[in-house]
């Protein structure tokens, strides 16, 4: 009985030295596998290219489609427009807190500089064009304290390029002379609109209107592209920002075409 049990034993044992092998080749097949990915050369680029990417999406998006959020809001309630900024300068900290969220926290954080100065300006001070470059730049003394001192790169660049395309926007508005349009405008309700918006297309329509967009539109589109060029994030934001500039200058041109 004894020998019968020492056999059944004997027996047994290569199976179980079998069942260790086969664990052990799977765990270094796991581990080749992992190191194959690590040493792989395509694998980072193409994450770190799908992130810039991403930046730059998130940069266009922050830039055009709130334009059209904010500025109803802040119209029909001011106070609330401007206290949401507190809202997005609290969320982008959260966000920054955690690695894998810092970077839309950075950007939030510039972002929230554009609607602070959307809503003091759009809020209470619309009617007055020579307002709006001043308040607009009400962040500009904080994203070159920030910049110089190499913080929250993605966001302040942002900010810059939407600031940057805002300027650009204007200079366009003085050179052409579409001021008197702007501040009637903004005194008129949406059925006196339409006949102001006429006037002004006609403005723009004139060879030196045309002249100013095209030579302005190129501007942009130069200051915008190079950016993307240096393969670092905060530069997509930036050439985002500024691009996202002509989308939006494009949406009120064919707004005042179909007035």
């Amino acid at each position: 009985m004894i020998n019968n049990t020492l056999s059944s034993y004997t027996a047994s044992t290569p199976s179980i030295d079998t069942n260790l092998d086969s664990t052990d080749i799977g765990q270094r097949s796991i581990r080749e596998l992992e190191s194959t990915l690590c040493s792989s050369p395509s694998l980072p680029v193409f994450i770190s290219s799908y992130q810039k990417w991403l930046v730059f999406a998130a940069a266009v998006f922050l830039v055009s489609v709130p334009i059209f959020v904010e500025a109803p809001l802040v119209r029909s309630l001011p106070s609330l427009s401007l206290a949401l900024t507190g809202f997005w300068v609290w969320l982008s900290f959260r966000l920054m807190s955690r690695p894998a969220t810092y970077v839309w926290g950075d950007l939030l954080l510039g972002f929230s500089w554009s609607w602070l100065a959307g809503a003091i300006y759009w809020g209470w001070l619309r009617w007055e064009p020579l307002w709006h470059l001043p308040v607009e730049s009400i962040g500009l003394p904080f994203a070159v304290w920030c910049l110089v001192r190499n913080w929250g790169k993605v966001g302040n660049w942002f900010y810059l390029g939407s600031l940057l395309g805002t300027v650009l926007t204007d200079v366009y508005f003085y050179l052409v002379d579409l001021m008197p349009y702007w501040r009637q405008i903004m005194r008129v309700d949406a059925d006196g609109a339409t006949q102001i918006l006429q006037n002004a297309l006609t403005q723009v329509q004139t060879p030196w209107g045309q002249a100013w967009a095209i030579a302005l539109a190129l501007v942009l589109l130069t200051v915008g592209v190079l950016p993307l060029y240096k393969e670092q994030r905060h530069w997509y934001a930036f050439g985002g920002a500024v691009l996202s500039t002509i989308l939006v200058d494009s949406l009120f041109l064919l707004a005042a075409v179909r007035a």
